[in-house]
């Protein structure tokens, strides 16, 4: 409820004592609907302008985060159908396994978001794959690769599971 109870109170109601108990579904959430129209929530897919001046986008979504990861990646698909195939060298999309909303959960949730794009700005090489920490009590325990969407970490069969070497990037199974 962490993100909902922030969106309500920050965004809809622009009270951070707002209390949940309060909600009236029926009043309520045709307001928050109201309020949030308003304000750009990613809602636009058409990102053409903003790739045409040279800009680079990179999301990433925990597969742990309340708000739901899919959300995520049906946006990167839009913007796939508005802008065409040309937004894959503008645009990336991560999933994480086991992170929580923004960091976070048992996953590896931490990785320099800034030198990412850095890189890709400064090569032209959009990022595939990025390696993420586990960081407890300020050491290292665990890294693991995150993999562009729509690929994902698949262990390699041989190695620490703890290590990022031991997975490679692989196209997602069909279910």
């Amino acid at each position: 409820m962490g993100v909902a109870l922030g969106l309500y109170r920050n965004l809809v109601f622009q009270d951070p004592d707002w209390d949940w108990k309060t909600l009236d579904l029926d009043r309520d959430v045709s307001f928050a609907d109201r309020v949030l129209s308003t304000v750009n929530m990613a809602t636009n897919p058409d990102l053409r302008p903003f790739f045409g001046r040279g800009g680079k986008l990179l999301m990433y979504h925990g597969w742990l985060d309340g708000s739901s990861p899919v959300e995520t990646f049906n946006y990167y698909e839009a913007v796939l159908r508005a802008v065409g195939p040309q937004a894959r060298e503008s645009m990336r999309v991560f999933g994480i396994p086991g992170m929580g909303h923004c960091s976070g959960g048992p996953g590896c949730d931490t990785f320099d978001k800034l030198s990412v794009i850095d890189h890709w700005v400064e090569t032209g090489k959009a990022p595939d794959r990025i390696v993420a920490s586990k960081v407890s009590d300020g050491k290292v325990t665990r890294t693991h690769p995150i993999c562009a969407y729509p690929r994902v970490a698949r262990y390699r069969g041989a190695g620490s599971t703890d290590q990022a070497e031991s997975f490679a990037c692989a196209e997602e199974t069909p279910r």
